[in-house]
């Protein structure tokens, strides 16, 4: 697995990972990691930090005649704690269909958006490869149109990993690492999931890479 980090947005809080999927059962997948920039997004760093804004991964992989996209973000959290919805943060999925990969061919973005009644949020999400105009709805709910996919909402953490062993490990300089110790467990993220029709990316394309950003209206906090 490549991984690619970047925290380079104008005008706002942000950071961009990079991720490639190869339409053939070859593919590579790249993702990005958590609390990056540590300035903006880790507590140990900044005690206020812009949760909201912090992406955790993008996964994008095929399955059959479509591609699936998952952008995850503010976590890992407790599964007791407040869900980080924000109106003020834009999300943004950039896929690119052509070499060399930089420029995006579609560029799919998110918002989230309070309801009638306190504590009800819902989404919009625009510009998804072949959707006449924007998904609308409430979180957690899947919506279809046009042969797409879309949920937006509280995910548990995919994630299986021994944090202690990893520090141990790296401390004593021996192996550390415990099975039956996963620092992501009971932890959730928030997370926008698309299924999305091959097709719906252009004739002939065999390649997509994918990049995530974050920008917080306004600025930095």
């Amino acid at each position: 697995m490549r991984r690619y980090i970047n925290a380079a947005l104008a005008g706002g809080t942000g950071l961009a990972a990079l991720a490639m999927v190869m339409l053939v059962p070859a593919g590579v997948a790249t993702s990005a990691d958590h609390l990056d920039p540590p300035s903006r997004t880790d507590q140990g760093v900044d005690p206020t930090p812009d949760i909201a804004a912090d992406i955790a991964d993008i996964f994008m992989w095929h399955a059959g005649d479509t591609v699936r996209i998952v952008l995850t973000f503010a976590g890992p959290v407790e599964q007791t704690a407040p869900l980080y919805y924000d109106r003020d943060v834009l999300y943004k999925i950039n896929v690119s269909t052509q070499a060399p990969g930089t420029t995006p061919e579609f560029q799919i973005k998110a918002r989230f958006g309070r309801g009638e009644n306190p504590g009800d949020w819902g989404v919009r999400i625009e510009g998804v490869p072949g959707v006449t105009g924007a998904f609308e709805g409430p979180v957690d709910t899947i919506m279809e149109k046009n042969g797409v996919k879309a949920i937006a909402g509280q995910f548990d953490e995919p994630f299986f990993f021994d944090v202690i062993g990893f520090r141990e490990t790296r401390q004593f300089g021996t192996v550390r690492f415990n099975n039956q110790r996963d620092f992501f467990a009971n932890q959730n993220d928030i997370a926008i999931v698309l299924e999305i029709p091959k097709s719906a990316f252009g004739p002939g394309v065999t390649n997509l890479e994918a990049w995530a950003q974050t920008q917080r209206f306004g600025g930095n906090l």
